[in-house]
C-alpha cells in the first residue's frame, strides 16, 4: 500500500524559505509587520509547496476565523465590480478568505425592475436593501465585514451589520452609522481635475452628464464639477441624471445637440461617454475638434475607442488593500479614522478625445 502524501506544513514553509516557524506565522496572520523581502520569500515557498493554512487550527490559536465578509448589491457596473474583486484579491494575499453575500433589494420584487437592479441603474438601484443581509455572514463566523456601499440603498445594511460586528464601508460618502470607518476614492477631486484639464485646453463651456442621484460617486463627481466651473469662471451646465449606461449618455447628448453643444462634455462614467461619442458621430460632430469628451473610470478598452477616451482612472487594487487593512486595524482595536473617511486620489488619463493643453 502506497504511503499517503503528507500535506505541506508551516514547518516545511519555514525550512524552504529559510526563516523561523514564527516568521511564517506572522506572514500568514500579521503580514504588515514583516519586511517585504521576507514576506515575498515566504510567499514564494508557500506557492512552491502548495501550502494552505489549516483554518480550524488557526482559529483556535488566534480566536479569529481568517474569514472576511463582503456585502455588495451584486452590481455588474465597472466600479463596484472592480472594488469587490480588489477586496477579494487583497484578502487572499493577506491570508484571508472572503464570504460574499449579495444584498436583496425592494426593486427585485418590482415588475420590470429586475434588469435594472442587476445592472445597478437608477431605476433598479437598491433603495430598501435587506438590512439583515449581514446575519448569514456573522453566523458563518466572519471576523468582520466590508460593505461596498455605492448608493443610499446600502446604508441600512451598513448600520445593521455594524450593530453586531466590526464593519468598514467602501464608499464615496461618509456614513452616519456609529463606529463605521469609510474608505474610498476621492471622486470630488477626480471631477475637479477633469474641469481643470478642460480649462487648460481652452474650453469655456462644458456640460456634465451626471449619474443617478442616489449614487454617492455620482453626487461627488457632480459637486466637484460644480465647484471647479465656479472657481474657474467656466460656463457649466448639468443635464438630467443618467443611469450609467451608454443609452443614457446617447440620449442626454442628443438633447444637447438639439439645444446647442458646449465646448466639452464630461460624462459621469465611461459607459455614458461611449453613448455621447456615438450620438456626436451620428450627427457628424468631430471629437475633439468640435466638442471634447471626457469619461470616468478608465474602463477596459477606453484607450481603443475612436478617438481614445480621456478619463479618470481609479486605484481599485490599492483601494482593496486599504479597505482590508483598515478592517484588520479595527479588529485589532484601532481608533476610528480622524475624519471617519480615508480616501485615495484618482488619476486623470489624457487621451485624444480632448484637445492638447495650452502652454501659455
Amino acid at each position: 500500500m502506497a504511503p499517503t502524501t503528507r500535506r505541506p506544513s508551516m514547518a516545511d514553509v519555514a525550512a524552504r524559505s529559510g526563516v523561523s516557524y514564527q516568521t511564517v506565522s506572522r506572514v500568514l496572520n500579521e503580514p504588515g509587520i514583516v519586511r517585504p523581502e521576507t514576506r515575498d520569500r515566504v510567499q514564494r515557498a508557500i506557492d512552491d509547496l502548495g501550502y494552505t493554512p489549516n483554518r480550524a487550527a488557526r482559529a483556535l490559536k488566534t480566536t479569529r476565523s481568517s474569514l472576511i465578509g463582503l456585502l455588495t448589491d451584486g452590481s455588474s457596473l465597472f466600479g463596484p465590480a472592480e472594488t469587490a474583486t480588489a477586496i477579494e484579491t487583497a484578502a487572499r494575499e493577506a491570508g484571508y478568505s472572503v464570504l460574499l453575500t449579495t444584498v436583496g433589494t425592494a426593486a427585485d420584487a418590482t415588475a420590470g425592475a429586475a434588469d435594472g437592479a442587476r445592472r445597478g441603474t437608477a431605476d433598479g438601484a437598491p433603495r430598501a436593501a435587506d438590512a439583515s443581509a449581514g446575519a448569514s455572514l456573522i453566523g458563518s463566523g466572519v471576523d468582520g465585514i466590508l460593505v461596498v456601499a455605492a448608493h443610499e440603498g446600502m446604508l441600512p445594511v451598513v448600520a445593521a451589520a455594524a450593530a453586531s460586528i466590526p464593519v468598514v464601508a467602501v464608499s464615496a460618502q461618509p456614513t452616519s452609522a456609529p463606529g463605521v470607518d469609510v474608505v474610498g476614492v476621492d471622486q470630488h477631486r477626480g471631477a475637479r481635475e477633469v474641469v481643470h484639464h478642460l480649462a487648460r485646453t481652452g474650453v469655456r463651456t462644458v456640460a456634465h452628464l451626471p449619474g443617478p442621484a442616489d449614487w454617492f460617486d455620482a453626487r461627488a463627481r457632480l459637486h466637484g464639477f460644480e465647484q471647479a466651473v465656479e472657481e474657474l469662471g467656466i460656463a457649466g451646465t448639468t443635464t438630467a441624471p443618467g443611469d450609467w449606461t451608454p443609452r443614457s449618455g446617447y440620449e442626454l447628448t442628443c438633447g444637447l445637440l438639439a439645444s446647442g453643444l458646449p465646448d466639452a462634455i464630461f460624462a459621469a462614467n465611461d459607459m455614458m461617454a461611449i453613448g455621447a461619442l456615438h450620438a456626436l458621430d451620428e450627427h457628424g460632430v468631430r471629437v475633439p475638434q468640435d466638442v471634447a469628451v471626457v469619461g470616468y473610470d478608465d474602463t477596459v478598452g477606453a484607450e481603443y475607442l475612436i478617438p481614445s477616451l480621456t478619463t479618470v482612472s481609479q486605484p481599485f487594487a490599492e483601494l482593496g488593500r486599504l479597505a482590508l487593512h483598515r478592517l484588520l486595524e479595527v479588529l485589532d482595536g484601532a481608533d476610528p479614522a480622524p475624519h471617519g473617511t480615508t480616501t485615495l486620489p484618482p488619476r486623470l488619463v489624457v487621451r485624444r478625445s480632448t484637445r492638447p493643453e495650452r502652454t501659455h
